[in-house]
């Protein structure tokens, strides 16, 4: 018997080396003690397989009983954990971070279990994502598909910024909006898809136009940027201050059949959205999409690009599109990834830029047209 509990105790030693899940390492344990129970069952008393793995087929049945009844036990008080968790939950609004304050709670442990296998990301990473705090600027096509996968990978807080209301043109691609929510002030609606689809994501709205007066003060509550809007005002405004506090941002854009994402970082030594766009393009070269249209999937394509790289930027996983632009052309199924130079003379992050830095763009023609 001996050599057998030496045996599983080196399957667990190589589960955990790998990275295994339990359920895994476990599955592995059990077949191990299957494999020997019919060694006894279909062996003679006298084999040497016998002698080896404790003789009598008794002991290991009655270990296999005991072994029944301490997962079934456990299965039960996870059952009954998982329960009162969700009560408190639902008691303290969603807001479940109070209860497992700096750690994953059980439940939170099986929600996830599909990160935590990812080499790339495991518990420290699924951990740095709970405490991870991301501000989404727009709920609207770009915003609700990032902010639907960065509720349910479980970032921890998500800020929400957008002063515009829920409408019924909105239900093309705008998928976290319901059409019984028309007239709902986005923020809301996004708060309410979120908390209903993790009530461990800890969802702030604020149903306000990002502005000057405000923006510096709210990004500094923010780990990571995303720049979801649809007009060049807004996106200057993000990206200029985004590089005076120093975190990423993440940009997307849409325009019919094509998608464009980058991550602009100046603190890490990237380029940053003005020295790519040192100019807004004039408005009839670069139509909106009510004017121009756009495919129903392809704001969800891009959008959860976002939240792709915003995971990878909260875990360390992977190679962020530090300094790069992602472009998908959906009408043909192409896609193709452009470096991008850093402007020694941007106003935002050159050898001139200072933190006080206005937000400047007239006066210089744009290296590449920008996609709204």
């Amino acid at each position: 018997m001996i050599l057998v509990l030496a045996m599983a105790c080196a399957l667990w030693a190589v589960g955990h080396v790998m990275k295994a899940p339990h359920s895994a390492r476990w599955t592995m344990i059990g077949l191990l003690y299957v494999a020997v129970l019919a060694l006894h069952i279909a062996l003679p008393e006298a084999h040497p397989l016998r002698l080896a793995t404790g003789q009598n087929a008794v002991n290991w049945v009655i270990l296999g009983i005991f072994a029944v009844a301490i997962a079934v036990y456990r299965r039960w008080l996870r059952g009954m954990r998982n329960r009162a968790t969700t009560e408190e939950a639902k008691r303290s609004g969603g807001d479940v971070e109070e209860l497992a304050p700096g750690k994953l709670s059980e439940t939170e442990l099986n929600r996830y279990a599909r990160h935590i296998v990812l080499r790339e990301i495991g518990g420290g990473g699924q951990t740095a994502l709970k405490k991870a705090r991301v501000l989404v600027i727009g709920a609207g096509g770009l915003g609700a598909p990032a902010l639907q996968y960065l509720g349910a990978a479980g970032v921890g807080t998500i800020g929400i910024i957008d002063d515009d209301r829920v409408e019924n043109a909105n239900l093309q691609r705008q998928v976290i909006h319901t059409d019984d929510r028309i007239g709902m002030p986005k923020v809301f609606s996004a708060q309410q898809a979120i908390e209903a689809q993790n009530p461990y994501a800890k969802v702030l709205p604020y149903n306000r136009h990002l502005t000057e007066e405000i923006a510096r003060d709210l990004f500094d509550e923010f780990d990571v940027v995303l720049d979801g809007t649809d007009n060049f005002e807004t996106r200057y405004l993000a990206n200029r201050v985004a590089a005076e506090v120093g975190i990423p941002l993440i940009s997307g854009a849409l325009s019919q059949w094509e998608g464009q994402i980058s991550v602009f970082a100046p603190a890490r030594g990237t380029p940053c959205y003005q020295c790519v766009f040192p100019s807004a393009p004039a408005p009839e070269l670069a139509p909106s999409c009510a004017e121009a249209g756009v495919l129903g999937p392809l704001p969800g394509v891009v959008g959860a690009m976002m939240a792709v790289e915003a995971i990878k930027l909260v875990t360390g996983a992977g190679t962020p599109l530090l300094g790069q632009m992602l472009i998908y052309d959906a009408l043909y199924g192409e896609s193709r990834t452009i470096t991008l130079q850093k402007d020694p003379q941007c106003p935002v992050c050159g050898a001139s830029a200072t933190k006080s830095v206005t937000n400047s763009t007239g006066g210089l023609a744009p290296k590449s047209q920008p996609i709204t």
